[in-house]
């Protein structure tokens, strides 16, 4: 409704101007000002006129009666009411169709998008694996709140760069090596892939640390070969060097069939180890600019002024860690992308790293400090269980989907035998089901993810809005061309088109919050207003011409407000399921 409400505002700026106001109040705050009545017999949009006594000088009852008058005779008002310092608002239907309904087809595949980004450039850093472990279900926030916070920026006309940092460096790829060395070999891993990387990477944990369960007893030395494997490959170490690059290849190989089944592709993929020959400027301008100091033979930025603990920059022995890695990919980026904003998608209990991180870009004189933003989300558990590689306790995104792409198949066998392309459908509505679960909530909350839920595909569900944007399209195949002059006859039909108009306002909004899950709401709003509308409003019946062609075309823009959402939150439309 954000046409709606500027033309609404702009009215009301005029009528607040007569009335006297000592302060001129902007078409902008009064459009903000516009509220959504929690009950729709109270109108469509209502101001709340109680902020306005201080600089009108007058009581809400009052102002809210004289600005009623201002809006008498605007084309997009039906009808609008004083009540209780309150100026309710009802749209008129005739806008609807004309105004709303007109934009939805003008703009159509860009309905609900935006040139606000248009010169812009924004870089995201999301997904970022680390190398040799499997995509778990701990990976899916970052990777699918990553990818739609860059379709909803692109959405709005920014240029995005999606990075993929992958986790290709460190002392893991120590311990992977004396794994590999002692009890690997090439035709194991060339068959197993991935998965016997990981397995051979819980066994070298288990043989370090010990395992009591296993009968496993601990073997620090181990610990020490890992760290003089890395520190040979730190050095070029030719079989070390071949067997870290072997080891991405694999991993890459694996996490390309994750990201192809959600849609996903990168414009990076450079991951840590890229930036290794990048820190040393780094750390020497944190030195000359006298912000590193020794505390217990470690080099530290004190932010004890900040009320927060010191960014370790370089150990006793001089090595780096991830606060120097991330302040020498953000000063690689910002020259080579120019960027406007760079967003990192991680999980809370990274907020400390980035604030101080963050904090140092700024303490050393980078101007565009302000520019770096941290997209947090909440934990994932299983029934409670935390995931951890290490130990093996992990469920694995490729049998998450496994599970949800069979239990669609059986359903789809029993409904509709005879369906085209029912593989293809199957993985869609499937993947689907576990990606809308996911974002249906808001980022930051925990997760306990309980995979009977994520599969049941009655309720407010992936399959069910899916469902339904099939359904407009199969209503569509069938009406062919429709003639009459429309009008709008039933009040689902415009409830509907009120609930289409929300959407540019709903991607601004997730843009503004870096919020997917406002988008996988408005979905779900969008599928309960047009099954509403399709149970209790005849469409192909209606024997009134103007009926039959006002409700094919509500249908033909509830499809193209679903078609254009879908792809935001790495849903895919399926025309017949």
């Amino acid at each position: 409704m954000l046409t709606i409400k500027k033309k609404i505002a702009a009215a009301l700026a005029e009528g607040i101007k007569a009335l006297g106001a000592p302060e001129a109040l902007s078409q902008e705050e009064l459009a903000l000002m516009l509220e959504y009545p929690p009950d729709d017999t109270m109108g469509d949009l209502a101001l709340p006129c109680f902020k306005l006594s201080r600089t009108l000088r007058r009581a809400p009852v009052q102002i809210a009666s004289a600005l009623c008058e201002c809006l008498q005779g605007l084309d997009c008002v039906e009808h609008a009411e004083a009540v209780n310092g309150y100026l309710n608002i009802t749209v008129s239907n005739a806008y609807l169709l004309s105004d709303v309904m007109g934009e939805i087809f003008e703009k159509n595949t860009r309905y609900g998008g935006s040139d606000v980004g248009k010169g812009k450039t924004v870089v995201l850093d999301y997904s970022s694996p680390n190398v040799a472990k499997p995509f778990h279900i701990g990976h899916l926030g970052t990777t699918v709140i990553g990818h739609s916070l860059k379709k909803l920026h692109e959405f709005a006309g920014y240029d995005c760069v999606g990075i993929n940092y992958l986790g290709d460096w460190g002392t893991q790829f120590g311990k992977l090596i004396v794994a590999y060395k002692k009890w690997g070999n090439k035709e194991m891993i060339e068959q197993g892939g991935i998965d016997k990387l990981v397995e051979l990477y819980v066994m070298i944990n288990n043989a370090i640390s010990g395992n009591e369960e296993k009968g496993i007893p601990a073997d620090p030395a181990l610990g020490d070969e890992a760290r003089a494997e890395f520190h040979k490959l730190e050095l070029g170490d030719e079989e070390n060097l071949a067997l870290w690059r072997w080891f991405i290849e694999i991993s890459l190989e694996e996490y390309q069939k994750t990201y192809k089944q959600l849609g996903i592709e990168f414009d990076s993929y450079k991951g840590e180890s890229f930036y290794t020959d990048k820190m040393p400027a780094q750390v020497q301008k944190l030195r000359d600019m006298g912000l590193l100091k020794i505390d217990d033979g470690a080099s530290i930025v004190d932010l004890a002024d900040y009320n927060m603990p010191p960014c370790l920059i370089l150990k006793r022995d001089g090595s780096t860690l991830y606060p120097t890695r991330d302040i020498a990919a953000a000063v690689y980026r910002k020259n080579e992308y120019n960027f406007d904003k760079a967003i990192y998608v991680t999980s809370a209990g990274q907020s400390l790293h980035f604030a101080q991180w963050f904090k140092v870009v700024e303490m050393m004189g980078y101007p565009w400090y302000g520019e770096l933003v941290h997209v947090p989300y909440g934990t994932v558990s299983i029934n409670g269980a935390k995931l951890a590689t290490r130990t093996g306790n992990v469920v694995l995104l490729k049998d998450l989907f496994k599970a949800a792409i069979e239990e669609v198949a059986g359903i789809m066998e029993q409904k509709n035998p005879d369906l085209e392309n029912k593989d293809e459908i199957a993985e869609a509505v499937g993947v689907g089901a576990i990606v809308f679960y996911y974002l249906s909530n808001s980022r930051i909350k925990d997760i306990n993810f309980v995979m009977e839920d994520a599969l049941n595909f009655d309720g407010n569900t992936g399959p069910y809005v899916q469902y339904t944007y099939a359904r407009t399209c199969s209503v569509l195949r069938r009406a062919g061309e429709q003639t009459g002059e429309m009008k709008i006859t039933d009040k689902d039909e415009a409830a509907l088109l009120k609930v289409l108009a929300k959407f540019p306002e709903r991607v601004q909004a997730a843009i503004a919050d870096y919020e997917p899950s406002v988008i996988t709401r408005y979905i779900l709003d969008v599928a309960a207003a047009f099954n509403r509308f399709y149970h209790n409003c005849p469409i192909l019946s209606a024997e009134d011409e103007s009926v039959r062609a006002t409700r094919v075309a509500i249908t033909r823009a509830a499809n193209i407000v679903l078609g254009n959402a879908f792809p935001l939150i790495c849903l895919k439309t399926m025309e017949k399921i």
